[in-house]
């Protein structure tokens, strides 16, 4: 189309699953790895051979993950209510619970740069009649985000105001965190993606708001170098500069959840949207770079 931040056509690299989520490329094995939430397994596709295997299964329903500094990877857990992190296939729990209360279903996580990790907590996996984890109670009362800091094990409630957080991301100097949320009109606030100063490790009040459609939910989104937000919106990836400018829309043919960046340069645009995992080549790269490069342990 010409649009400058995209070359290539948009690729199905996989399908078969029925709620397909959380893509992270990881440097160490070059791969894509993604949630297949309802069956309860985490898939990974190998772009040097174009295989896909199941890297695991019986996971308790994982959704978002993001890469750490040493190379393991942050996971959210719909089942066990918890972050947890997976290293080399070695599943350990880092924090599931809130001022004596249990967490909601952790959604989606990024690792800022003092390796503190935040995550969102909406209720979809512990909601009547989930195929996303175990029905339960919302304890603590609230959908937060969260603040965990892996050496105190301190964990903060950072913004409280949003319905039901959803993905999130920083931009390039993490000054500022950028939110989705889903709840949408059946709880009487729009589909949006909300803005918020970050300050020290904690946020001030909301700063901005971009209000989508019925129907378009910003889930899963990534911010790249020069800081423009690449969202997921219904059956489409819509690309914004950081004051809400809509600068190109990618049609796919299923609702996209999540985004992530890869590939051997970064450039690649790996997308999971309902029964299928989806490639695009872009012009850019993800603003955590460092997520990007290959570690080993």
């Amino acid at each position: 189309m010409g649009d400058g931040l995209t070359n290539g056509l948009l690729e199905c690299l996989h399908t078969g699953s029925i709620w397909a989520e959380g893509p992270l490329w990881v440097p160490s094995s070059q791969t894509v790895r993604w949630s297949d939430i309802p069956n309860d397994r985490i898939l990974e596709f190998n772009p040097a051979t174009g295989s896909t295997r199941e890297y695991a299964a019986g996971v308790e329903y994982t959704n978002g993950r993001t890469l750490d500094a040493d190379g393991s990877v942050v996971q959210c857990s719909h089942g066990r209510r918890q972050v947890e992190r997976d290293t080399a296939g070695t599943v350990t729990g880092l924090v599931d619970s809130f001022e004596g209360h249990r967490l909601n279903s952790p959604n989606d996580v990024v690792v800022a740069r003092d390796s503190s990790i935040w995550f969102t907590d909406p209720p979809y996996g512990i909601l009547p009649g989930t195929r996303e984890g175990h029905e339960g109670e919302q304890e603590y009362g609230g959908c937060n985000v969260f603040r965990f800091e892996p050496a105190t094990g301190r964990l903060t409630a950072v913004i409280t105001d949003l319905v039901h957080p959803n993905g999130l991301a920083f931009s390039p100097d993490e000054s500022v965190l950028y939110v989705a949320d889903t709840a949408g009109s059946g709880y009487g606030v729009p589909l949006r993606i909300a803005t918020y100063s970050v300050h020290q490790g904690s946020c001030g009040p909301r700063t901005g708001t971009l209000e989508l459609e019925d129907g378009y939910p910003a889930d899963g989104l990534r911010v790249d170098v020069e800081g423009r937000i690449w969202t997921s919106a219904g059956p489409s990836i819509r690309i914004y500069s950081s004051s809400f400018e809509l600068l190109h829309t990618i049609a796919v043919p299923e609702t996209v959840s999540n985004l992530c960046f890869g590939g051997p340069d970064g450039r690649d645009l790996y997308l999971t949207a309902t029964t299928s995992l989806y490639r695009i080549g872009t012009t850019t790269t993800d603003a955590a770079a460092r997520n990007l490069t290959p570690k080993h342990n």
